[in-house]
């Protein structure tokens, strides 16, 4: 069971979502009746601030468009010992949360993350699927294996993991973020599996199969040159180094042979192929260098954190 005096603080960022809004108030309010819940609204049209404040949930706003920017703005904001957070559409399952809750005190986690399980065939669509899969895969291969589901919008946070976290992005690539930062600092996480529902009647999603997976995509190498600058600078380096010696071979092999160079705009492509080259993995061994500072930083504010775990 959650502690007493534990301040557990539920957050829910919105973009039209009247239809479920007031769902997700009341579900998470029977199942967690010690926090507060707050609603961040994000340049809604429809009534979804009037919605929430009828349910008596803690109504604010951010006007910089983007899931990224209303998560920034929660986690500068909200002063808590236990953040959870889940989508304003009513598809995650609320009696989920006080075991997600238990596990991360119990067990000393930092984050604890809902793994999807689909209650209907409505409720995950097969793109989506396939786009978290690859993704997921991606992000294992480059960073070390470690969640199943990195898109899941509803996980739980000890204060600790909230107040060391730089949040860089500003749409839905957010969970990716989330994901790398624990991965890059070997935080203790835990998969829960939760049901996961259809929206309910009037409620739309804003995602975008092809548009979020490509931006998804694009976080993860931005995030891989970020936090891993000698293995992607090293591997461009030896992919230029290849090209330049696949071009000098035959210009080599035929002044050995006639002792003369008939090509020279190709011998003089090739040299600066491997000058590039070089260049590349130097600005690796510098930017490794800078990373692991920044690592390290993050690490420190990280520790100045209290746990909030049982002797």
């Amino acid at each position: 069971m959650t502690g007493p005096g534990l301040r557990i603080a539920v957050l829910v960022p919105c973009y039209n979502e009247e239809a479920a809004v007031a769902t997700v108030v009341s579900d998470f309010r029977k199942a967690l009746p010690t926090a507060q819940i707050f609603v961040y609204d994000n340049n809604s049209r429809d009534r979804t601030i009037e919605v929430a404040r009828a349910a008596d949930a803690i109504v604010r706003s951010e006007r910089r468009q983007g899931k990224g920017h209303v998560v920034r703005r929660m986690f500068a904001d909200i002063d808590a010992d236990v953040y959870v957070l889940v989508d304003g559409d009513a598809t995650y399952d609320a009696p989920s949360a006080p075991h997600m809750v238990d596990k991360l005190i119990n067990e000393r986690l930092d984050m604890v993350v809902g793994f999807r399980v689909d209650q209907s065939v409505a409720a995950y669509r097969p793109g989506h699927r396939t786009g978290n899969w690859m993704l997921t895969s991606f992000l294992s291969v480059v960073f070390g294996q470690a969640f199943k589901d990195i898109l899941s919008g509803y996980r739980v946070f000890s204060r600790r993991f909230v107040k060391s976290f730089p949040v860089l992005s500003d749409g839905f690539e957010i969970e990716t973020e989330l994901s790398v930062h624990a991965l890059e600092l070997a935080l203790p996480v835990m998969e829960v599996e939760t049901p996961y529902y259809a929206r309910p009647e009037g409620s739309f999603s804003k995602l975008n199969t092809w548009r979020d997976g490509f931006r998804i995509l694009g976080t993860i190498l931005k995030l891989y040159r970020s936090e891993k600058p000698l293995r992607f600078f090293t591997l461009i380096g030896v992919f230029l180094m290849l090209v330049s010696i696949g071009l000098a071979i035959p210009i080599i092999i035929t002044f050995l042979e006639e002792g003369i160079v008939p090509r020279l705009p190709t011998a003089v492509l090739s040299m600066g192929l491997m000058i590039v080259a070089v260049l590349s993995v130097s600005s690796g061994l510098v930017l490794d260098t800078v990373t692991r500072g920044r690592r390290e930083m993050k690490l420190l504010a990280y520790l100045s954190q209290p746990s909030i775990g049982k002797d």
